[in-house]
């Protein structure tokens, strides 16, 4: 039929390649602007995702952004505890797919070498960071947004916090070594609910599934996690840093290497027809 035919995928192609120019007229005027905040009080690092107007959605440079603040917030004993959390209605909506818009040929196949290496470092930053990670999910969260919390230590979410990773629907498939961790702490069944069916799970179910350690009321959230985050913060570096350690410490050869074969995978995902075609019906609905 035609959804599978030579026209479709030209079609697909020339679709993701003409969205290109019209995102880059769109955002060029915001592209310097921060994706990010970082603010320290006692102990207590706090990230903020901070592209509301796109439900703070990945882009270049909210990924680099973040990396660099983890790289930095590791260096720094003056954090002790890093907490990741949204600005606005959203924790975050995942990945921006206005990433996968290129207006030239061989742009695809160049967006998914750049993309996997970025993937892969954002990712490695989260195992090797050596201190807590909190994440606060104060509202939905979709793809790595979701992933990355099997990468914390401490996740607490909003009663009107969902989690969604629809992978396949997208041509892709899972990342953030949810391959690995999910399936760890969710058992195989339901992690392929989430991860292949692309079943969205509410807060409840989510602390059901063990994908979060305590759900509050949105009206109080912010206030209730930060007193129990920081009272984490105020306690002795070394002690968090070794206790985390050993912890994690056993699992990181198995991550590092789920993350390298999710990113390799990934690639040749972010290259196929399939990946293509939905990401031309996104780029191009109404």
């Amino acid at each position: 039929d035609y959804y599978s035919s030579g026209d479709f995928w030209m079609w697909a192609v020339r679709s993701v390649r003409a969205a290109g120019a019209a995102v880059r007229a769109l955002s060029s005027a915001a592209a310097d602007a921060p994706t990010t905040t970082f603010t320290q009080t006692n102990g207590l690092g706090k990230l903020v995702l901070n592209r509301p107007a796109r439900f703070n959605a990945f882009n270049w440079q909210m990924y680099e952004e973040v990396i660099q603040t983890f790289s930095k917030a590791a260096a720094d004993d003056s954090v002790r505890v890093l907490m990741v959390t949204g600005q606005g209605d959203y924790y975050s909506s995942g990945n921006d797919l206005t990433m996968f818009a290129v207006a030239k040929a061989g742009g695809i196949k160049e967006l998914a070498d750049r993309g996997r290496v970025l993937l892969q470092r954002f990712v490695e930053a989260w195992i090797d960071f050596p201190k807590p990670i909190v994440a606060a999910v104060n509202g939905p969260a979709i793809g790595i947004a979701v992933t990355t919390l099997g990468l914390c230590d401490l996740v607490y979410a909003s009663d009107r916090a969902t989690f969604h990773t629809p992978f396949v629907s997208l041509g892709q498939t899972p990342e953030g070594c949810s391959s690995v961790v999910f399936p760890a702490i969710m058992g195989s069944i339901r992690a392929n609910e989430v991860l292949l069916a692309g079943r969205k799970l509410d807060a409840g179910e989510a602390h059901k599934y063990g994908l979060v350690g305590d759900v509050f009321s949105a009206a109080t959230f912010a206030p209730t996690v930060e007193a129990r985050v920081g009272a984490l913060a105020a306690q002795p570096l070394n002690t968090l840093k070794y206790g985390k350690a050993l912890v994690r410490g056993p699992q990181r050869e198995a991550l590092i290497a789920a993350n390298i074969a999710e990113c390799d995978r990934l690639h040749e995902r972010w290259q196929s027809r399939d990946c293509l075609e939905a990401a031309a019906r996104f780029l191009t609905r109404k």
